[in-house]
């Protein structure tokens, strides 16, 4: 911001600081917000800093981003580029609420109710809790195992040019784009706070299947086989997780082929 000395009449920049500098920050309908400032929340959830006029202003601690996108409406909007939904942990789905949901929606939206917010967890005890899950142990068979949810994705080898034979078949016809190594770094971070939530000191095999639809869907890129026979990344990803075997091992020819393959079946002429 320009502000001016009214004593001496010099102009000067002054940085203020924006609604980003918040330990929780609420993008609504994230969608709509221009490229630029989907560049520049990319810094902050990267980073975890702001960057104005070569000035780094960092972020407060902790910091993490919530988004909301609306699935309907598509005008006026800009579809978030891969590297910034990269960045977010979860992409969790939001459908209509039950009948009794929405009765208690109705209730307490209608009426002069008043809400008394009360305080749960204070910084350090949230501070505290993030490093807890950091320290959940788990077995190398278990990071093993959610790394090939993440590897079993990639259509293309290193070259990019040939296919991996080692790929299920439904990637090889459903998927453009596979899921990169911080999908697997998500997969075994959820694990671990699920396995808390559990009342566990361990992440095991279970926990990071819980994890694998929230993880994934938004980081596959499906192509046009998909779109046109309504296959979406919900599918690709139940499919992965019959098609992985629990104990972590290589694909052996006693694993069952999951649904999505049964219509890329040869038919006899």
């Amino acid at each position: 911001m320009i502000q001016e000395e009214k004593s001496s009449g010099l102009r000067t920049f002054r940085f203020l600081e924006g609604p980003v500098f918040a330990n929780v920050v609420l993008a609504d309908e994230i969608n709509r917000t221009p490229p630029k400032t989907q560049a520049a929340l990319l810094e902050a959830m990267q980073e975890h800093q702001v960057t104005t006029g070569g000035i780094r202003h960092p972020l407060p601690h902790p910091f993490f981003v919530l988004a909301t996108q609306n699935p309907i409406e598509q005008e006026g909007t800009y579809p978030l580029p891969e590297a910034q939904l990269d960045r977010f942990m979860f992409e969790i789905l939001v459908d209509y609420p039950s009948e009794e949901e929405e009765f208690e929606i109705v209730c307490r939206t209608t009426t002069n109710r008043e809400t008394a917010l009360e305080k749960i967890l204070n910084r350090e005890e949230f501070l505290t809790m993030q490093s807890l899950v950091m320290r959940v142990p788990v077995a190398d068979h278990v990071v093993k195992y959610a790394m090939q949810f993440s590897r079993l994705t990639r259509v293309f080898q290193k070259n990019g040019s040939e296919k991996s034979n080692e790929l299920p078949e439904f990637i090889r016809k459903y998927v453009r784009w596979g899921a990169g190594p911080r999908a697997s770094q998500f997969l075994i971070m959820g694990a671990k706070a699920r396995a808390l939530l559990h009342g566990r000191t361990f992440a095991n095999t279970d926990d990071v299947r819980a994890v694998a639809l929230p993880v994934l869907r938004h980081r596959m890129i499906t192509n046009f086989n998909a779109e046109a026979e309504n296959v979406s990344t919900d599918d690709l990803v139940r499919d992965l997780i019959e098609y992985i075997p629990i104990d972590g091992t290589s694909k052996s020819s006693k694993i069952q082929i999951p649904h999505l393959l049964k219509s890329v079946e040869p038919t006899s002429s």
